[in-house]
């Protein structure tokens, strides 16, 4: 009974700082650069952002409001996102999109169980939008000192079919850069204890595939360390 209640009673802190059992508190380390994925061109986020995710208007408002000045708006560019004093951040979604990819990678060998039930691959998206957040809202860049934002310019391949042929296409594609040594810093939930583990393991996945834009190549991966543990404190 004693369990129970100190279950259903957590340890009340929430985005402001304060760790509940089921929470902890992580700084990142990139040990590549990491690139912005935003669209720079507000009026394109809108269209092909906007009206495709489940995120209500008013929502799709404040990030079109955290989107760069004019001058860094320019078609086909990817840029991070801005906080109110104007420096770049992410967003708590793309963690949350990290940890979702990482679930789904997992579940192709069938290694995330939550007690003895096995999760697929068909159902860990949904679980991680269920039962897993992340604060901030908007997580600050730090970059290293004397350091500053830079562009990755590269080129993408890809095949178009003409005339009955597949030709191969190559286009050029710009992104914002944030060095190598950026941290950032973020708290982790989750609502079920036996998701603490395969959410460690998740993080861990950001050694392998990270965050950010041209992640297959190596862009976006991470360190991590737990700078703040609530269950130590339950």
């Amino acid at each position: 009974m004693a369990e129970e209640k100190k279950t259903s009673k957590p340890k009340e802190e929430k985005p402001d700082g304060t760790l509940t059992s089921n929470m902890i508190r992580v700084e990142a380390t990139f040990l590549h650069p990491v690139l912005g994925t935003a669209p720079g061109n507000p009026d394109l986020y809108a269209e092909f952002i906007g009206q495709k995710s489940e995120i209500d208007s008013e929502r799709i408002k404040d990030e079109l409001a955290s989107l760069p000045a004019e001058e860094l708006e320019a078609k086909g560019k990817t840029v991070f996102h801005r906080d109110d004093d104007g420096n770049p951040c992410l967003l708590d979604y793309q963690i949350k999109g990290m940890l979702k990819q990482a679930f789904v990678a997992f579940c192709e060998f069938g290694d995330i169980k939550l007690g003895k039930n096995k999760i697929s691959k068909w159902t860990a998206k949904r679980i991680v939008d269920l039962f897993v957040f992340v604060y901030p809202r908007e997580i600050p860049l730090m970059m290293p000192k004397d350091s500053e934002l830079d562009e990755c310019v590269r080129p993408l391949r890809g095949e178009i079919r003409s005339g009955g042929r597949i030709m191969e296409r190559v286009a050029l594609a710009c992104s914002e850069r944030s060095p190598k040594g950026t941290k950032i810093r973020f708290s982790v939930e989750w609502l079920r204890p036996e998701l603490r583990k395969v959410i460690l393991d998740a993080l861990d996945y950001g050694l392998k595939n990270g965050i950010g834009q041209w992640r297959n190549s190596g862009m976006g991966r991470f360190e991590w360390t737990v700078i703040g543990d609530g269950e130590a404190r339950s």
